[in-house]
């Protein structure tokens, strides 16, 4: 019986070829824009994921505290509040695992008649595990480059690219300012950062080392920022307040109303609150693109009473032969299903197709996932049977007599 009336469906769609392409079209345009803005919504939110992880998970910043001098106020991390020995410290809270302060400054670095401008960090041993950071060719920097203030050099990938081209820079000497280093690794690839910085494009040395020959400052020890990871399932919160204490203790600040002289910014909490930004913006694209849909279903239902209007004596046939109501009732409902089914699949395909091309042609991160698939298709569905509702019902409660009469 049921697929008797699904032939009859077929057959109806067939005799007005253009005006159901037309209905579909409204239900093709909903759902492909549904899958695109999803698509487009998910990539944004991969797309921030992917920079916050290439910065590192469980991540803490410890900025030394702003600078007030005579009113003026400075940013922070202008005031030498920090020292190298505030960052061993962290490593007794519970749940970090890995310290390292970071002095940075850009300087030109020279090499083979070449000369390139990029950020120089000084960092301790324990910065690549902090940052999850691989050296690609070469070793990592080790605890006794740290301690004897080693003129080596690790250079990111970006940097060995201006320097030396194609060619292998491991063993090369290069010039930081007027200091001879040696080049001891190649960082491998970290891409942009969360302000669109490239990552790749810095040199890393011994903190010691860049403290004694490149810094030139008379506060030997003291630094603007340590990089602190905590241990995976640490709950961050309590790692953070726990080292805020530690640091209140080692800069006596005995009283609770006294200011930190120190900022600690929590890179988890950062990558939450980016991708619920992004969470929002996709349901905020998806909802915008549903309206496509509604669109759609209101032409269903508009058509599908135009239909129930036609074939009025047909109807009155049916019933007059024996139809049931309920028969009458299946069969208008699988015709508007039937139509919203096939243009939500043919919507998918053009949803796919549009985010295949907006990333090709405008190099935007976009994702087409099952849940925005299921999701689309299972709204087409339900379209048909919302709108297609009313006219099946309008069409099952014709009287025959009435029905037969209909010119």
């Amino acid at each position: 019986m049921l697929f008797a009336m699904l032939w009859e469906a077929l057959r109806a769609m067939a005799a007005n070829r253009l005006r159901t392409s037309l209905t579909m079209l409204g239900i093709i345009i909903g759902v492909a824009a549904v899958v695109l803005m999803l698509a487009v919504g998910e990539g944004t939110r991969v797309a921030i994921k992917k920079q916050v992880d290439a910065m590192g998970t469980n991540i803490f910043i410890v900025l030394a505290g702003a600078q007030n001098t005579a009113g003026a106020r400075s940013a922070t991390g202008a005031r030498p509040t920090l020292k190298s020995e505030d960052g061993e410290a962290l490593l007794q809270v519970d749940g970090v695992v890995a310290q390292s302060p970071v002095a940075f400054s850009n300087l030109q670095i020279v090499a083979a008649g070449l000369n390139w401008n990029t950020a120089v960090m000084g960092v301790n041993e324990e910065y690549l595990t902090v940052r999850s950071w691989e050296v690609e060719d070469g070793r990592p920097m080790d605890y006794l480059d740290t301690q004897s203030a080693a003129r080596l050099i690790w250079l990111g990938k970006s940097t060995v690219k201006e320097l030396f081209g194609s060619a292998d820079p491991l063993g090369s000497t290069v010039r930081v300012g007027m200091v001879p280093f040696t080049v001891c690794g190649v960082l491998a690839s970290k891409g942009q950062s969360l302000d669109g910085r490239d990552q790749d494009d810095t040199a890393i040395v011994p903190f010691s080392t860049f403290t004694r020959f490149l810094q030139g400052s008379h506060f030997q020890g003291q630094v603007r920022m340590i990089m602190v990871k905590a241990r995976d399932g640490a709950d961050m919160n309590l790692v953070m307040e726990d080292m805020r204490s530690v640091l209140r203790e080692r800069h006596h600040i005995l009283d609770p109303a006294q200011a930190d002289d120190f900022f600690i910014s929590n890179l988890s909490a950062v990558m939450e609150s980016a991708e619920e930004t992004a969470r929002a913006m996709t349901l905020l694209l998806g909802a915008i693109a549903s309206v496509s849909l509604a669109v759609g279903g209101i032409g269903i239902m508009n058509i599908m009473l135009v239909s129930v209007t036609e074939r009025t004596r047909e109807i009155g046939i049916r019933l007059a032969i024996g139809a049931r109501k309920k028969d009458i009732l299946t069969q208008f409902i699988l015709e508007a299903v039937l139509v919203s089914v096939t243009g939500g699949l043919l919507g998918l395909g053009a949803g796919a197709l549009g985010a295949f091309l907006v990333s090709k042609l405008w190099h935007i991160s976009v994702y087409v996932t099952v849940f925005s698939v299921t999701l689309s298709f299972s709204v087409s569905l339900l379209t048909g049977l919302f709108f297609g509702f009313y006219p099946a019902w309008k069409a099952a409660d014709q009287n025959p007599i009435d029905a037969l009469r209909y010119q």
